[in-house]
């Protein structure tokens, strides 16, 4: 699997909020975010809206987002927005954590308004959490699970929020396909085959850089060893080394 983003690629992280499960049952969109990335870079441009959805929400759900009914009265019905989410994802990746979630609303809400499916109004959607699980197998992939592992605060998030939550995904994106694959040390919720808590990543060797001494290095490195030996006043340790028995070291 290649983790490392196209360079050239714009992204937008997407979240969304709704009034619960499942759209076939007639719960909405209550909260859409787009945040953008571009060159590998979190550019600050944003789509934020809040939607009426003309319902209530599942308890279950507002406990999550904590958006009324009342606050959502005064905000836009999706189909007067619906051009702002289209243009502001046009030709772009579009990165979802739980992806089918997600574009299962947006593509009820675009039905609505008689326009297709939403994965065939961008470049292409991309699952952050499949994606998350084939590197993190067997390990808790949550947003808040990802921002502890990659050292991202989330202090902040009390609520679920669909622009905080595209926010704290952009980050996550990037810390996550940075193509750091050689050398990888994960420390996990769980133990791992390199000890408790710890798991060695595979190391490609392929991609590690050989330098050898030069010859002013040997030089320097002579020198350095002839005033430990005079300083201590016999020989140091390192020149009763082989040389076969330091490479192996």
């Amino acid at each position: 699997m290649n983790t490392t983003a196209n360079a050239g690629t714009r992204c937008i992280v997407l979240d969304t909020e709704t009034t619960g499960l499942d759209p076939t049952q007639g719960h909405r969109v209550v909260e859409l975010a787009c945040v953008e990335i571009e060159n590998r870079a979190i550019t600050g441009r944003h789509l934020h809206l809040y939607l009426n959805p003309d319902r209530d929400s599942d308890p279950e759900a507002l406990a999550v987002h904590g958006l009324t009914t009342e606050f959502l009265s005064n905000h836009p019905h999706f189909e007067e927005v619906a051009h702002q989410l289209l243009d502001f994802v046009k030709d772009a990746e579009v990165i979802i954590h739980n992806a089918a979630f997600d574009t299962r609303f947006l593509t009820a809400e675009l039905a609505r308004c008689g326009l297709p499916a939403f994965d065939t109004l961008c470049a292409k959607v991309t699952d952050s959490l499949l994606h998350a699980r084939e590197m993190h197998p067997g390990k808790r992939n949550s947003l808040d699970a990802l921002c502890e592992r990659y050292g991202i605060s989330n202090a902040h998030r009390t609520l679920h929020g669909a622009l905080l939550d595209s926010e704290l995904l952009a980050d996550v994106w990037l810390a996550m396909t940075r193509g750091q694959d050689a050398l990888l040390m994960d420390f996990a919720e769980e133990g791992g085959p390199g000890g408790p808590g710890l798991t060695v990543g595979k190391v490609d060797t392929s991609t590690l850089r050989v330098i050898h001494a030069t010859d002013e290095d040997l030089a320097a490195h002579a020198a350095y060893l002839d005033a430990l030996d005079k300083a201590s006043g016999k020989p140091c340790v390192w020149r009763e080394i082989s040389p076969d028995e330091a490479k192996a070291g």
